[in-house]
């Protein structure tokens, strides 16, 4: 079980077993946690989930309860809260199970089976737009890059280096076979084209420190 939400629900079933003498939560006998906590990620109405909630052995439940342990489940007890991109989803499957005449735990079931595999297209996407959108921030500061515009550090497509420009000079970094970096001042943006070496660094970071110094030396920098 390798998904973070399978794991915190088996561990809120574990607790739950070995702890229900102790348990602050008294109206929550019996099944109630269970099929709460394999509902919570589901956007089932909650009228709905506090009717069958009801149905089952225990002393009545108000809305209240249904709320508060729903978000100390998630809250306290890590179990994943509801996904708003998948909640009109949900509602119209479970819509259409209840109008067919599925019970509720039928019903949870298809709607956990469903969450579960969306789960995977969801990061896909916010994966894919993450990607874009540094790609777009790329672009634009190769762009700035080539327009002799300053820019922070830069590797414009097809180069192996880094490049940044400030104060209207271009400095350049190479990496090293030990993941060290060498600094350059060099006067246009190519990889083929020589330059003055300033130093070997550890990081882009550690380079930056020296580019914000050099920029503004007398030119030409030594």
């Amino acid at each position: 079980m390798r998904e973070q939400r399978s794991l915190a629900k088996l561990a809120l079933e574990i607790v739950t077993r070995l702890d229900q003498d102790s348990s602050i939560w008294k109206k929550w006998e019996g099944p109630r946690d269970k099929v709460l906590a394999s509902a919570i990620e589901c956007w089932i109405p909650k009228d709905d989930m506090l009717a069958f909630l009801n149905g089952l052995p225990g002393p009545a439940l108000t809305m209240t309860d249904l709320e508060q342990r729903m978000k100390a489940m998630i809250e306290e007890e890590y179990l994943g809260d509801p996904e708003p991109k998948l909640e009109a989803e949900c509602l119209a499957i479970y819509q259409a199970e209840k109008e067919a005449g599925t019970e509720m735990p039928a019903i949870i079931g298809r709607l956990a089976d469903y969450v579960g595999a969306q789960w995977q297209r969801l990061r896909d996407e916010e994966r894919a737009e993450a990607e874009r959108r540094s790609e777009a921030g790329r672009l634009e500061r190769e762009r700035r890059l080539l327009s002799y515009a300053d820019c922070p550090w830069t590797q414009i497509k097809g180069s192996k280096y880094f490049y940044c420009r400030k104060n209207g000079r271009v400095f350049q970094l190479k990496p090293n076979s030990d993941k060290s970096l060498t600094l350059y001042r060099v006067q246009e943006v190519d990889d083929a084209a020589s330059g003055d070496m300033i130093g070997r660094y550890r990081s882009r970071g550690d380079a930056s420190k020296v580019v914000a110094k050099a920029a503004y030396e007398p030119d030409p920098f030594r």
